[in-house]
């Protein structure tokens, strides 16, 4: 499984990274998310899929 944050649809809600901490990193300055690691490791799939899930904007893409 792979996955990645669409920059233009998030807005830094933070979610993601509250959800799967492993899996998702902000951004110092606008708290923007982006993944740990392109390929999710099969313990954080399921994170990985809430987190996106939970995603006001959408912005989280899973492949």
């Amino acid at each position: 499984m792979k996955v990645s944050v669409d920059g233009t649809r998030c807005q830094g809600h933070t979610l993601c990274a509250m959800i799967s901490p492993d899996s998702f990193e902000l951004d110092d300055v606008d708290g923007h998310a982006s993944p740990v690691n392109e390929v999710v490791p099969a313990d954080q799939e399921d994170l990985v899929r809430e987190a996106a899930q939970s995603c006001p904007e959408q912005a989280i893409v899973i492949e």
